[in-house]
């Protein structure tokens, strides 16, 4: 009798505790409407729940594998170490299955489509949320590549006042997104034209046109990438498989720039015309610029190098065909070199980004160099980058 009313008191205390945890736990912003799970702490822990009361073993992926425990009503509840601020994919694995939470939002990443969670930063920022400001449109434009042989699509953000003002041509950023990831990232996980609606409304940055497409292609006729969820194709396949990357600056030179020239109005030259991407993106950023000078005068590496995941320092003689061997002239013909880094990446990206501006001063190749405070190799990284970067560009 005494240990029964000891077993309810302690019941009745863990529920008392459990309803203040979950007081401070707020859902997160990405969750679908009227779900509580996933939420958030001050601190950066996440609370997960799924029901799956047939399981055996389910698990949360986040930055990480975190065992669920399963409780007498058949839920199965984590909750996990801190995790680092900004924007995270995850998904479950329920008894070796790999799938997305129903309870969020799905974003493309990894291959796939995956869950995600924002962990808010300490203090309030508002430059990526929508505010009280004129918008600018962001639409899908189809077009029928030479390259590729297929119809392909991108995202175009044409700036507020756009369609008021016939007579005005915009200069056009082209940015790209991550590995694993498609043309939707920037909008999805990035917010751009949010960021790009704020800057224009202070007068920080030029009104412009930003171009967005999948950084993914083949040439015709050749096997297209292997793309499909981890349910499917173990990690081996996926490694083995081909990328399909390497087509892809041709099909931005010789098919979205003219398509977009011919539909949209720009300023078709290269003072007007800028490349960045993030991690896989920006190293296609670099490249593609370099081998195409006479097309690109602004140059944004957000979290890459034209150098990969190369932790070794290059010849800026020699490298890229040696467009950067003559400092005088290259740093006079490109208007902006601008690299950014979270500072909390993982490497080998401190190492890699380090090895390319050693080699970019080795040269005397200028460049703007940005840092984003305690962010990972994640969407807030990349917002940051990307409030710093469009204010610099296409200024006389």
């Amino acid at each position: 009798m005494r240990l029964m009313r000891i077993t309810v008191f302690a019941l009745l205390y863990c529920g008392f505790c459990w309803a203040q945890a979950t007081d401070e736990c707020k859902p997160s912003s990405l969750n679908i409407p009227g779900a509580k799970y996933p939420c958030v702490y001050p601190d950066g822990r996440a609370t997960f729940r799924v029901v799956a009361p047939d399981a055996q073993k389910v698990q949360v992926r986040v930055g990480g594998a975190f065992d669920m425990e399963k409780g007498p009503d058949g839920a199965w509840m984590v909750t996990t170490k801190p995790l680092v601020v900004g924007f995270h994919y995850y998904s479950l694995v329920i008894d070796g299955s790999t799938v997305a939470d129903p309870a969020t939002r799905t974003f493309f990443g990894s291959g796939w489509d995956n869950s995600g969670i924002e962990i808010p930063e300490p203090a309030e920022v508002d430059y990526y949320l929508p505010k009280d400001v004129p918008h600018g449109q962001v639409g899908t434009s189809w077009y029928h590549s030479t390259v590729t042989g297929a119809w392909r699509r991108c995202l175009v953000y044409t700036p507020p006042g756009y369609d008021a003002t016939p007579a005005v041509r915009y200069p056009v950023l082209y940015v790209q997104h991550g590995s694993g990831e498609d043309e939707t990232g920037w909008i999805e996980q990035g917010y751009a034209n949010f960021i790009l609606d704020n800057l224009i409304a202070e007068k920080k940055a030029v009104p412009m046109i930003i171009v967005m497409e999948k950084g993914y292609a083949t040439k015709l006729g050749q096997p297209a990438p292997l793309a499909q969820p981890p349910t499917v194709v173990n990690d081996a396949v996926r490694a083995a498989a081909p990328r399909g990357q390497n087509a892809f600056g041709d099909v931005l030179v010789k098919d979205v720039i003219p398509f977009v020239d011919s539909t949209f109005r720009t300023r078709a030259d290269r003072d007007h015309r800028s490349m960045a991407g993030l991690s896989m993106g920006g190293n296609q950023a670099c490249q593609i610029t370099l081998a195409n000078l006479d097309t690109f005068a602004w140059i944004g590496m957000f979290s890459g190098t034209g150098i990969g995941l190369s932790t070794q320092r290059f010849d800026p003689k020699t490298a890229f065909n040696g467009v950067m061997a003559d400092a005088t002239s290259f740093n006079r013909k490109v208007h902006l070199v601008w690299i950014g880094l979270g500072t909390a990446e993982p490497n080998p990206f401190p190492d890699s980004i380090k090895a390319f501006r050693e080699s970019l001063e080795k040269g005397g190749i200028k460049y703007v160099y940005f840092e984003s405070p305690g962010t990972a190799h994640e969407w807030l990284t990349w917002r940051r980058d990307l409030n710093d970067f469009a204010p610099r560009l296409f200024r006389k």
